[in-house]
């Protein structure tokens, strides 16, 4: 009896649980080892991320799922137990990402459409095999001096729909993230310029996941929230929900289970409290959660630091995160919550 892609889905969006994006590629999983002197290993690799997965009040507590990296997906703890095997003993449902990175787009300059598409089909029958329940793929957008173009947008939407597609094909959930992002060049653009691309952006992939008959009930939309330029912040809590939500309301179908947001580029804090005022302040027709890679690490890293003796620190900073996220995807986070811990 396979699972039904509507019941993985749902699992994912349990109340009050999110994703942990456990995902980093090498390059990238180096650069966030580099800011605390540690070198980039198989084995550091592989200790940093058992010291989350194996953080159990927040992995049966906060967390619904984990996406993974391949290296990740295919590795073991220091004691041979396989990741996938401890991810699921907390209730968490193992993913993986499975797109191959934002290149530049041709005679589309600033652009990018994201690759990984040829021989998806057959990856994807491996990563089944290997316990993954679900994908996630990352179309980049990016808001500039005449950016977007609808060229680049049309690309991104198609390739994630495609890739929909194939995942559901496979038997695994899709988690479909369009970013428009908020670090571009200059940065500096208003919420307002934000929405408008966003509900462009949403308005289009939809179309595309109608057109290649991807079953709605079956994935989970990652978008970015509605929020202005790295360089042009000003837009309080408030605001941000409520462009957020309105942008949301008029794109996304109400059959589509959950909406988990990705962080990019705001601070830890700061993706919590939207998260929250997002989900107190309306009422919604789908989960709304987080679906956060630094915004839930970066302290626990810190704490670690890439030692074993500080392994019971990076455990709570984890957990700290991990509750403060979880409180917010029910919108009962509160500024003091912080200051307690």
């Amino acid at each position: 009896m396979t699972e039904r892609l509507q019941d993985i889905a749902q699992k994912m969006m349990s109340n009050g649980k999110g994703l942990l994006a456990a995902d980093e590629s090498t390059g990238t999983i180096k650069k966030r080892f580099d800011t605390i002197g540690l070198e980039s290993t198989e084995t550091s690799r592989r200790d940093y991320r058992e010291m989350l997965f194996r953080t159990e009040e927040a992995m049966t507590k906060c967390i619904s799922g984990v996406i993974l990296y391949e290296e990740t997906l295919f590795q073991k703890a220091a004691d041979g137990t396989p990741f996938v095997e401890i991810i699921k003993a907390a209730g968490a449902v193992p993913g993986i990402k499975v797109d191959k990175g934002a290149k530049p787009q041709t005679f589309f300059p600033g652009e990018t459409v994201t690759e990984g598409l040829d021989g998806l089909a057959d990856r994807l029958k491996i990563y089944y095999e290997a316990g993954a329940r679900f994908a996630k793929w990352r179309g980049v957008i990016a808001i500039g001096d005449g950016l977007p173009t609808w060229g680049a947008i049309k690309a991104n939407a198609q390739a994630l729909a495609r890739y929909a597609a194939l995942c559901q094909q496979a038997g695994i959930v899709p988690i479909v993230e369009p970013e428009v992002l908020m670090d571009g060049k200059p940065g500096t653009h208003s919420i307002d310029r934000c929405a408008e691309v966003t509900e462009w952006v949403l308005r289009t992939v939809f179309t595309d996941l109608y057109d290649a008959r991807v079953d709605l009930e079956g994935m989970i939309l990652k978008p970015n929230m509605v929020i202005d330029g790295k360089n042009a912040r000003k837009a309080s809590v408030e605001e941000v929900a409520e462009k957020t939500v309105k942008v949301l309301n008029a794109t996304v179908p109400s059959t589509v289970p959950g909406i988990a947001f990705l962080s990019g580029g705001q601070s830890s804090e700061e993706a919590t409290a939207h998260l929250s005022a997002i989900n107190a302040g309306y009422d919604l027709p789908w989960s709304v959660t987080f679906s956060y890679g630094r915004a839930l690490q970066e302290a626990a890293l810190h704490a670690w630091g890439g030692k074993q003796e500080n392994v019971a620190a990076g455990q709570r900073a984890f957990r700290h995160r991990a509750e403060m996220n979880s409180l917010a995807a029910r919108g009962n986070w509160k500024q003091e919550l912080e200051k307690a811990a």
